[in-house]
């Protein structure tokens, strides 16, 4: 159920079964059990996989590597991100506290991980309103100071908010240059959030900004 939950598409049998470690007849027995216990699964051998929305399992356990590391990933979020996100994943752990067995939450207390916390960000740019504006896909306009030094306003496409070491950048459609831009945070003197969307589909945005992000990094021989 889980590796059917990541592909967002239908995959093919041989691919499941090599994901979960079975042989293909395994596999196609234990399809048919979840599909008698309801689970909306649409395929068939020789052609793949789907799994529909709406069928949930009973709670999963998980094993003492996966518990660290959601304690791992919960601490980055609330150490590294913003205040939104914070809570957000702190509401997650309790969730998952609340279906762990009394002996598994003892994990969820993991203190052998430390992840250490973000400096403050010097521009005061709300970063949860940013996320908002990539959900919503709407544009924002900011005055943005260059490398140089110079001051420019620009109305921008936000499509990814990225976090690198102690950096923040937003990864956006820039509609004065034409072209996709990196913005870091740090360099935002002002932003306007606007409530007119923009145009594209954000996936295919995020591929061909991925595109030409790795173009330039092989260009610069940056591996």
């Amino acid at each position: 159920m889980q590796v059917l939950r990541r592909h967002r598409g239908t995959v093919a049998g041989a691919v499941l079964a090599r994901e979960v470690g079975i042989s293909l007849r395994t596999l196609r027995r234990d399809i048919a059990t979840l599909q008698g216990m309801g689970a909306d699964i649409d395929g068939e051998p020789g052609v793949g996989y789907i799994l529909r929305p709406g069928f949930l399992l009973p709670p999963l356990s998980f094993t003492a590597d996966e518990l660290q590391a959601l304690v791992a990933g919960a601490q980055w979020v609330s150490r590294q991100t913003d205040d939104g996100l914070a809570h957000a994943v702190r509401n997650a752990l309790a969730k998952i506290d609340a279906v762990l067995p009394p002996d598994m939450r003892r994990a969820l207390d993991d203190n052998t991980l430390y992840i250490n916390r973000r400096p403050a960000n010097p521009a005061g740019l709300d970063l949860a309103r940013v996320r908002g504006a990539i959900r919503h896909r709407h544009k924002m306009r900011v005055l943005y100071t260059d490398e140089d030094g110079v001051v420019a306003e620009r109305t921008i496409w936000p499509i990814i908010l990225g976090y690198i070491d102690s950096q923040r950048f937003i990864a956006a459609w820039c509609e004065s240059l034409g072209d996709f831009e990196m913005f870091h945070t740090a360099r935002v003197a002002h932003a306007e959030f606007l409530d007119q969307p923009y145009e594209g589909n954000h996936r295919q945005l995020v591929k061909e900004w991925h595109t030409r992000a790795k173009l330039h990094c092989h260009q610069q021989d940056c591996g």
